[in-house]
């Protein structure tokens, strides 16, 4: 029950962390500016954006995402602090406990990361880790502490490839591709870091449709990630997700086909959203 439930919460970020290739795929590309400017940033300080966590027909948990309303200077640059924060509740909350917090600092204009912290607590499981990247060197480095450590312990070094994500940055990038350019079945790659582990994912756009949601009915892009092999999900487009259909591209929902059941997030409500939401007025 523990791990449906961790697959679960995992939703808000699951599509930063797979479709795994091997390290020097990520070096095989030309090397790009290191602060290109992303053609529209679709977000602004000060959005939150909550959700239900589901497995089957039960709510386990609720999450938010946020983007502080004041922007910070970190590397001599403009930066967004974003929070996504995500717990169990009610009976579920006695069986796995889980209360986990992931943040970032990412950079105004061209959205890359310049830092990211996990604070993580899962039943007796515990993990805080900041990771520092330094785009000058190319060199990011990773600090974590256990449950039983008094302090960070040595940290590791990685060189990183250009315009790196991690799960912050790379969900916020995401939501600025321009889906007007793609057609059904396009893929979209972005390179990504996770614990000790570089990525390439690959995403596939499926095309839009209409989802019937808590806060309405909203025209969304629908897509799914390259999954690797794996004994927890169900087959292919196991995964998919919709994010909507206008400027913001804010995530609608995620859902998980697992071998037991499925499981996923839906958003429940939204507030200082920087653009209008593309809502089916239709009948």
């Amino acid at each position: 029950m523990k791990k449906l439930i961790l697959v679960c919460l995992s939703g808000l970020l699951i599509f930063s962390a797979l479709g795994q290739k091997s390290y020097e795929d990520l070096y095989s590309e030309e090397p790009q500016e290191d602060f290109p400017e992303i053609e529209y940033v679709p977000f602004e300080g000060g959005e939150e954006i909550e959700y239900k966590i589901y497995y089957s027909f039960l709510t386990v948990g609720k999450g938010r995402l946020k983007v502080h309303k004041n922007q910070y200077k970190i590397n001599n640059r403009a930066a967004f602090k974003i929070d996504v924060r995500a717990k169990t509740t009610g009976m579920v909350d006695w069986v796995a406990k889980i209360d986990d917090h992931w943040g970032g600092y990412i950079d105004a204009t061209s959205l890359v990361p310049h830092k990211a912290y996990r604070n993580i607590k899962e039943g007796g499981y515990r993990k805080n880790e900041i990771v520092n990247y330094d785009h000058n060197s190319q060199m990011l480095e990773v600090k974590s502490m256990g449950k039983y450590d008094e302090d960070f312990g040595e940290p590791m070094y990685y060189q990183f490839p250009p315009q790196i994500r991690d799960l912050i940055s790379g969900f916020a990038y995401f939501r600025s591709v321009d889906f007007t350019k793609l057609m059904p079945n396009d893929t979209i790659k972005v390179p990504a870091f996770f614990e000790d582990t570089f990525y390439n994912l690959e995403i596939v756009y499926l095309g839009d449709e209409t989802l019937e949601l808590p806060i309405g009915k909203v025209r969304a892009h629908k897509v799914t990630p390259v999954m690797p092999k794996t004994k927890i999900f169900d087959g292919e487009d196991s995964v998919l997700g919709w994010f909507s259909a206008d400027k913001n591209k804010i995530p609608l929902k995620i859902n998980a086909e697992l071998y037991v059941g499925s499981g996923g997030i839906e958003i429940t409500s939204f507030r200082n959203i920087k653009y209008p939401i593309n809502f089916d007025m239709s009948n």
